[in-house]
């Protein structure tokens, strides 16, 4: 037996059919909007607590890391661990809280940090600097320098044209934010810094 159509010409039938089909697509788009509140609540917090994105402005970390590059920078994993040599790190200029730097670091607590025309000699041992190629190495000598506890000293990968520990003196733990670890931008130079 046929059932009796409507005065729209769409039978009972049809009519369950479309509301059905109405439901699942509202459902559909309520688990997606769920969906991608949740990865923008996520994202917040990871910028917010773990990583952040930085744009490196100057040069004085040449070659590993150029004016306009993009990176992230690791604002957690000071909490767990210390501060070693070697790592690249972002930290509030004591001159001026306002500027953020990044550089390297080289003394860390109890080290005495001197420099003999251009070599960083830490505790009177010369450290071998593969991240400092020959033309960014200056020729200067500085004075020994012990690191204070709570402190570190830090110098661009660029000496000859670095604004860093060797002129203002050393950065008090407290405004190292975070360490560099990674950079995004340019995409052929993505990847994990050294």
């Amino acid at each position: 037996m046929q059932e009796p159509i409507g005065s729209s010409g769409i039978s009972a039938g049809e009519n369950e059919i479309r509301e059905e089909s109405t439901l699942g697509i509202l459902a559909e788009f309520r688990g997606w909007l769920k969906d991608i509140l949740l990865a923008v609540v996520i994202a917040f917090l990871m910028v917010v607590f773990l990583y952040q994105p930085v744009k490196v402005e100057g040069t004085s970390m040449q070659p590993e890391l150029l004016d306009q590059e993009r990176i992230f920078v690791n604002k957690f994993v000071y909490h767990f661990e210390e501060i070693h040599r070697g790592d690249i790190v972002v930290f509030w200029y004591p001159k001026d809280p306002s500027k953020s730097f990044i550089k390297r670091v080289l003394g860390v607590p109890g080290d005495v940090v001197s420099i003999r025309d251009g070599q960083v000699y830490i505790n009177g041992q010369l450290v071998e600097e593969r991240y400092v190629p020959r033309g960014y190495q200056d020729a200067d000598s500085y004075p020994a320098v012990r690191v204070r506890e709570g402190h570190y000293y830090v110098l661009g990968d660029h000496r000859n044209a670095s604004n860093d520990s060797r002129s203002w003196g050393l950065v008090p733990r407290k405004y190292i934010y975070g360490k560099a670890v990674f950079r995004y931008w340019p995409v052929e130079k993505a990847g994990f810094l050294e």
